[in-house]
């Protein structure tokens, strides 16, 4: 960012000359911004010189600008329009009424998905956006009323309540099952295409620490496909690429489907478990209360 300033002087000369350019006028642009024309013109003259080149061609009553400027206008516009989105899109987290569920990506289209009609029919009036991400959000810094962490229930400032305690077990398409003739104990496996969940900043657990529960210390094959994203893995395995790791709340739904096949006799139940978060130094509104009980209530049926 300071060699970008080094170039341009300063930030002020971007919002003038955008201005400028827009409106077609110094005078113009003077009056939008509540200044001087010769502030303006002063301002374009510092980053005129601060570029080496000519943004504008003057006139007596004009101002047309050059090819240089024509292509810093698009740029700046494009910059602005970003700035913008995301000024708006931060202004509605201070919404009384939002309620944000931050979640995996494989959680929100494998769980919660399918689920929203019921919680839109029992609550109509809530405004609920579902936020995926591949890290552990701050919920108090980024304004986050619930969010979906694995783990041992136990977080620093956090509340937390159970969804589901953490079981894997081998899922493939269910022609891939089919085929694997030869998969008649653990160690067959080995042999499989395996699906690997590579998360670049959460930790999962590995193939290798699956095998390893089962007390197989033979080397994990490295080949297969490997993905950073669980959504991604269980989309692999659905289109017949292999054997992966089958996060037992997440694939249910999609083996009763018949999407998947599961081995489920070869589970492995870690200890820890996915938990529902919530902050516990900033009180939640009613909206996300009842968002909370109805998700957790849906993980209640599902347990029973």
């Amino acid at each position: 960012m300071q060699a970008l300033w080094k170039h341009l002087g300063s930030p002020r000369h971007l919002v003038v000359f955008e201005a400028a350019a827009r409106l077609g006028s110094f005078t113009r642009a003077a009056q939008e911004l509540n200044v001087q024309q010769p502030a303006v013109s002063a301002s374009i003259k510092q980053l005129e010189e601060a570029l080496g080149v000519a943004l504008f061609l003057r006139s007596h009553r004009k101002i047309t600008l050059t090819s240089a400027g024509e292509r810093l206008l698009a740029d700046v516009t494009r910059a602005f329009e970003q700035l913008a989105h995301s000024a708006a899109a931060i202004r509605q987290l201070s919404r009384p009424d939002y309620v944000t569920l931050s979640a995996s990506t494989a959680f929100n289209n494998y769980w919660m998905m399918p689920q929203l009609a019921g919680l839109q029919a029992a609550h109509p009036q809530i405004d609920l956006r579902l936020q995926s991400s591949d890290r552990e959000p701050d919920i108090d810094a980024e304004n986050i009323s619930l969010a979906v962490r694995r783990g041992d229930g136990t977080w620093p400032g956090c509340d937390s309540a159970l969804i589901a305690m953490e079981v894997i077990y081998p899922v493939a398409a269910p022609r891939v099952m089919a085929a694997a003739v030869g998969l008649r104990s653990l160690p067959n496996l080995l042999s499989q295409r395996l699906i690997h969940l590579e998360e670049p900043v959460r930790e999962r657990p590995s193939w290798s620490d699956w095998f390893a529960n089962f007390g197989i210390r033979e080397a994990t094959p490295n080949s297969g496909l490997r993905l950073n994203d669980y959504a991604l893995v269980l989309q692999a395995a659905m289109a017949g690429e292999g054997f992966a790791f089958g996060w037992k709340h997440v694939t249910d739904r999609l083996i009763q489907q018949g999407l998947l096949a599961a081995r489920a006799e070869w589970q492995w139940a870690t200890g820890q478990g996915f938990y529902l978060v919530w902050s516990r130094t900033r009180p939640l509104l009613p909206e996300a209360i009842q968002v909370r009980d109805w998700i957790l209530a849906q993980a209640e049926a599902v347990r029973a």
